[in-house]
């Protein structure tokens, strides 16, 4: 599948924004389950462009004020993959030259995807012999379970831990938990933040799912959407991995002045023929 994506992000403040940096994971990287065939962003200012740790594109631009109004727009077109069996699993390693931590690191917890002991029992079971994508998937279904899809009860800063017992959450908050869950357990995984394609949607939003590492020496990973408890298939385009919300976020800024934000999202996603 091939899709042509527009994501225009516009913030607004009754008090102007004297002068902001900000550090965007907004441009998707060719890889084993997609190809980038045309990406451009449009923001106010100079773009600088970089690779972080994780292999995510970063880019970066600092904004002189007064301003009252910050729009951040990112078009392109994508077409998407399906991995070994299927998509089933995936071999993601450093291209020539490129620096990138190992699957390993993303073992830590972090002050989102901690693991404390009720979400370490719950998790237990499911992954008692072994992770292999059977008992992966029984784990993202019974996440998707136990923290029940539910918007507005949650926000950026919700913890795996407060999310699971909460009871509730939305797709970031359902990725976090299936992230604490399987590192609890010595499983590697990475929070994806991405796009999901739904022809039935009448809007369309930014998406979070899970990347499980099944070979560390040999880079090998699975990618898990617990939301619609299924691995990952062509309706998902890829943005950033991290080790939370937190370090894979499309965007994030540092402002002086600004008071009273308000925002607004425009998300559309059309297949190309």
């Amino acid at each position: 599948m091939k899709y042509r994506i527009h994501h225009k992000t516009v913030y607004h403040y009754t008090e102007p924004v004297r002068r902001s940096v900000h550090e965007l994971r907004l441009a998707p990287r060719s890889g084993p389950l997609q190809s980038v065939a045309d990406w451009q962003l449009n923001v106010p200012g100079n773009l600088t462009e970089a690779r972080d740790g994780f292999g995510n594109i970063v880019h970066n631009f600092t904004m002189a004020g007064p301003a009252r109004r910050i729009a951040i727009a990112a078009t392109g077109e994508v077409e998407v993959r399906t991995g070994e069996g299927g998509h089933q699993a995936f071999h993601d390693l450093p291209e020539a030259g490129e620096a990138r931590v190992s699957p390993l690191y993303f073992m830590t917890g972090t002050p989102l995807t901690q693991a404390p002991a009720d979400l370490q029992g719950f998790a237990a079971p499911y992954l008692a012999a072994g992770h292999d994508m059977p008992a992966l998937l029984a784990l993202a279904d019974g996440v998707a379970t136990r923290v029940r899809y539910k918007a507005n009860t949650t926000d950026v800063g919700t913890s795996a831990a407060d999310a699971f017992r909460l009871g509730s959450g939305v797709c970031q908050d359902q990725a976090q938990v299936m992230v604490a869950a399987c590192r609890a357990l010595g499983i590697p995984a990475r929070y994806v933040s991405g796009y999901f394609y739904d022809p039935a949607a009448t809007a369309m939003a930014s998406h979070a799912w899970t990347d499980i590492c099944l070979d560390a020496d040999q880079g090998l990973w699975c990618s898990i959407d617990v939301t619609h408890r299924c691995v990952t298939d062509t309706r998902h385009v890829r943005l950033a991995v991290g080790r939370d919300y937190a370090s894979a976020a499309p965007i994030r800024g540092i402002l002086e002045g600004g008071a009273g934000e308000t925002l607004e999202v425009d998300i559309s996603i059309a297949p190309v023929a």
